[in-house]
């Protein structure tokens, strides 16, 4: 809003030219995010108090998670919330990318919301049907990639890390590819969001990560130096990233350890698949397996145990997702928290480094 009103008057007023700058909107975007995520994010915890809205802990879960019953969940709503109206501020709505990004982010959200509505009104932990929640994120995906194909707005391209000219071009199967790269994503995290800050953490750093790689994508010299494809206007998904992170840390001040609120399904659906949409805009769907190392890891234990159980009989781990695997083994929950967090930005840093080595 400020970009669209301010802007042009940079004609006449050459102070509101700083408004054209995409690091500036960045810092401002994540200036915004926090300080509306943290400030209302304690007014949201109250209300949730008050209305008696909290977690449904599942009964096969850890038994030292029984005690967080009851603690306010839906923190996506805050999450999400901050981030939009950041983006109402600092964004430019002209650019396909972030449109193409923010309607992944607020159908998944929707998704996520009903979900978490359902678990708190009927006061148990299945919710939306795993079928019903895999077919609305599909044809959302599916649509979203199919369009921005058709646009011609990204290439069927698929660009190898490490690389400098590994190139594979998939044609229309790169829908269905990207589609499985943003679902997966929605739902890895989803996964990792079951310790108090857990997901939040490697949510950042991935937005981080991504945000940094959007802003080079989206620079004609730097794009070419580096051997990356340009992508005409995403650098606005750097304002997005800045604003998740922004929003994230707001939520972290009442997630972490010992958690006031809970994320939900409509925070961990809703920021997955922004991040996961992040990396298809930018041709980063390979190298989004390392960036999001966390959440693969988490995916891939859950894929791990059931394919063990079915076949084997026989658990591969003391429980899935691998967190509660390592709490199972006696590591305390901030430590399992912390641990995987430097393991997030391990991933992250690597993931940069391979911008230099293409």
């Amino acid at each position: 809003m400020l970009y669209h009103l301010l802007y042009p008057l940079s004609q006449e007023f050459s102070a509101f030219n700083i408004f054209r700058y995409i690091t500036f909107r960045s810092i401002v975007s994540f200036l915004i995010a926090a300080m509306v995520s943290i400030v209302w994010g304690k007014a949201f915890i109250e209300w949730m108090k008050l209305k008696q809205f909290g977690q449904v802990i599942r009964d096969d879960g850890p038994e030292s998670h029984f005690k967080k019953a009851g603690t306010p969940t839906m923190g996506g709503v805050f999450i999400i919330g901050s981030v939009l109206f950041s983006l109402l501020l600092c964004g430019n709505f002209l650019s396909s990318p972030l449109l193409s990004c923010l309607f992944v982010t607020l159908s998944y959200f929707v998704l996520g919301f009903v979900d978490d509505y359902l678990k708190v009104l009927k006061n148990n932990s299945k919710g939306v049907s795993a079928k019903g929640k895999l077919a609305w994120q599909f044809i959302t995906a599916s649509v979203v990639v199919y369009l921005l194909v058709e646009n011609g707005i990204i290439d069927t391209k698929l660009y190898t890390p490490f690389f400098k000219e590994a190139v594979l071009d998939l044609s229309w199967f790169y829908i269905p590819f990207a589609a499985v790269v943003i679902v997966g994503s929605s739902n890895a995290v989803n996964l990792t969001d079951g310790l108090d800050g857990l997901a939040i953490g490697p949510i950042v750093t991935s937005a981080a990560t991504l945000g940094l790689l959007t802003y080079v994508a989206g620079h004609t010299e730097m794009a070419n130096y580096l051997y990356i494809p340009y992508v005409e206007n995403i650098g606005e998904l750097t304002v997005l990233s800045m604003a998740i992170i922004g929003a994230g840390v707001g939520f972290l001040w009442y997630n972490s350890y010992p958690a006031q609120i809970f994320m939900g399904d409509a925070g961990s659906l809703s920021l997955g698949g922004a991040l996961g949409t992040i990396a298809v805009l930018s041709k980063n769907e390979l190298l989004f397996v390392l960036i999001g190392g966390v959440f693969v890891i988490e995916a891939l234990s859950v894929i791990i145990q059931v394919t063990s159980y079915k076949i084997r009989k026989k658990r591969v781990f003391k429980m899935a997702p691998i967190h509660h695997h390592f709490e199972l083994k006696g590591w305390p929950e901030p430590k399992v928290i912390v641990r995987f967090w430097i393991i997030s930005i391990l991933f992250a840093l690597i993931s940069i480094a391979t911008l230099k080595m293409r």
